[in-house]
């Protein structure tokens, strides 16, 4: 029709688009925000979570470096209290049983406490002396033993090389029973060692039973505990240490081990296994002792004073 004034319409896409302007919201937003944040700092990332406790956990204790503490013990029964107390182990608390029957081992109990000073002494009901020692025969006397403060591996040689010594030191592998750990601490003490390294795990500790073994010295020799041996030898290779290893069927003679002249790891193993893979195959050099005898080994704790006297005749 020639008289219409209207422009035929466009065919237009069914596709819907955007129909206002973004204001170049679009554009900024192509613009990234910067390189990527490390994980420690990204909100709610687990790497940040576990940051935020360590400082938390930090903040909370000192910062000496320590081989941490063993869980506090308990001594149990007349005869074993009695002996502990004899032999000056750390104790924080005597629990005598109300309306106990008075022998002249828990009056010996009360007055060996009594006359440390330090020992608190509590009457407690027979059934909360039960709770405490889980239903043990306790006969009337609980003796609490404070937790140990291990030292760190690297604290020994420190110490010793703040002496202007040699480091003399002994690491225990697979060393299991409290009374040869307590004896080698004391064959340490005795030949001028510089402390004791265990295991944190499948290895003695420093029980009632390794501070009586130790007749008093475990007051003056440190002993270190290592989260992995073979790891803490290494240390101390590199800080200058020989490690020499007791074996029986050692390359080297004891009296031939020219190492224990000089700043020394020795390295006991347990009496049935001896050393282990591991911690054999870091040895510097494996150490036997002769025995002209009928004797095929000597005990751990035996073992390692033959080696501590022999590093000492050496060094004297």
């Amino acid at each position: 029709m020639a008289g219409n004034s209207q422009r035929p319409s466009r065919r237009t896409s069914n596709k819907k688009g955007a129909q206002v302007g973004s204001g170049g919201n679009r554009r900024r937003s192509l613009e990234g925000k910067g390189p990527t944040p490390p994980a420690e700092m990204r909100k709610g990332h687990a790497k940040q979570r576990a940051a935020q406790a360590k400082a938390r956990r930090a903040q909370g204790r000192p910062q000496r470096r320590t081989g941490g503490k063993s869980s506090s013990e308990l001594v149990v029964g007349r005869n074993s209290v009695v002996e502990a107390l004899r032999e000056n182990v750390p104790a924080t608390t005597l629990y005598v049983q109300q309306f106990i029957d008075n022998d002249d081992r828990v009056r010996e109990a009360v007055r060996l406490a009594g006359e440390t000073r330090t020992v608190n002494l509590l009457e407690a009901p027979r059934p909360e002396l039960d709770r405490m020692t889980k239903g043990l025969h306790h006969q009337g006397l609980v003796l609490q033993i404070p937790e140990y403060e291990y030292a760190h591996p690297d604290d020994l040689t420190a110490s010793a090389l703040d002496e202007g010594e040699d480091p003399l030191i002994v690491a225990l592998d697979g060393i299991t029973d409290p009374r040869n750990l307590g004896a080698i601490v004391r064959s340490v003490c005795a030949f001028g060692g510089h402390g004791v390294v265990v295991p944190e795990r499948r290895a003695a500790g420093m029980t009632a039973g390794a501070w009586k073994t130790s007749a008093g010295t475990a007051a003056h020799t440190p002993v270190a505990r290592a989260s992995n041996l073979t790891r803490a030898l290494e240390a101390y290779q590199k800080a200058g240490l020989m490690v020499v290893g007791l074996d029986g069927d050692g390359d080297v003679e004891l009296q031939d081990c020219e190492a224990l002249d000089g700043p020394v790891v020795v390295v006991v193993g347990s009496e049935g296994k001896g050393l282990s893979r591991l911690v054999g195959e870091t040895c510097d050099v494996r150490v036997r002792i002769p025995m002209p005898g009928a004797a095929e080994s000597l005990n751990a704790g035996v073992a390692a004073g033959v080696v501590l006297y022999e590093t000492a005749r050496r060094r004297g």
